[in-house]
């Protein structure tokens, strides 16, 4: 049986209310990810970032040798 919104204790509106205010937080800060990035880039931004992580990982591999 369910209880109403009534029905339920302080303790248990307040829990319900802090969970949902994590789950709007934590989605207003995570909700910037890679497809926004590459989105907001355009085709010529998102070619130089790969470009730039590739010469990143090269120049980190012989450094690194």
């Amino acid at each position: 049986m369910k209880m109403s919104q009534n029905e339920k204790t302080p303790e248990e509106r307040r829990e319900r209310m802090r969970q949902k205010e994590l789950k709007n937080l934590s989605s207003s800060i995570q909700g910037s990810n890679l497809s926004d990035l590459v989105g907001s880039l355009g085709w010529k931004g998102t070619g130089l970032l790969i470009i730039i992580i590739i010469i990143g990982f090269i120049i980190a591999s012989i450094f690194l040798k």
